[in-house]
């Protein structure tokens, strides 16, 4: 049970540092392209989207080749932490920001598009940097959209199986986590363990979901109100 336990910790660690990662990464990514106006501008997008149509283990097979150590990439994680980058949790945070990003993308995008230009105009007018405008204009303008980014950002890795095991593997308290775990209580015929996990798995998506909504909501409310 203490394996399961390591995997569960495992699995919100990775959730929480790739979603942090998203945000970082979206919220610039999102406020651009919503911004942007170019005839190249669908095929961004749909590079964007690409993960959502992709099978999972498309995408893990060629983030295995691009981690291994004969890549580039591999190569150059190697010389900089004398470490090899397949099978590591760092390589489950590289693959889940990159599976996880048009769940991030997306809700943020159409949040920073619906914004009224009346608000972006006044800050323009003021001569407010472009980020001053994003921090302190747009993003409070769109925190429900933000929530919702945030939440199915983080829900979507804890539910990840196919990126994880074809760049992880299954190695207990480095890369085994909550779903590897069920697969693996399934493998094993354990039935009354994989009922727990995958138990514990919807009662979370299922409560995070509804905190999510409630959550957005009552900040729809206020701005209403306001």
């Amino acid at each position: 049970m203490s394996v399961e336990f390591s995997a569960i910790w495992l699995t919100l660690k990775l959730a929480g540092v790739s979603t942090l990662l998203l945000m970082l990464v979206a919220i610039p990514v999102s406020w651009w392209l919503s911004r942007w106006n170019s005839r190249f501008k669908a095929v961004v997008q749909a590079c964007v989207a690409l993960p959502l149509v992709l099978p999972p283990t498309v995408l893990g097979f060629y983030f295995l080749l691009a981690f291994a150590p004969g890549s580039l990439i591999g190569e150059l994680w190697l010389s900089v932490t004398g470490e090899r980058l397949a099978f590591t949790f760092e390589a489950l945070v590289f693959g889940s920001v990159i599976y996880s990003f048009p769940f991030a993308v997306q809700p943020l995008y159409a949040g920073f598009a619906q914004l009224h230009p009346h608000y972006l105009h006044t800050a323009k007018m003021l001569n407010l940097p472009w980020h001053v405008r994003l921090q302190r204009v747009a993003l409070p303008a769109v925190m429900p959209s933000l929530l919702i980014a945030a939440g199915l950002s983080f829900a979507h890795t804890v539910g990840e199986f196919g990126v994880v095991l074809m760049i992880g593997g299954n190695i207990p308290g480095e890369t085994r986590v909550v779903s590897i775990a069920l697969f693996d209580q399934v493998e094993s015929l354990n039935y009354g363990s994989a009922h727990q996990l995958a138990a514990a798995l919807l009662v979370f998506s299922l409560f995070l979901l509804i905190a999510l909504y409630w959550l957005q909501g009552r900040r729809r409310l206020k701005w209403n109100v306001m």
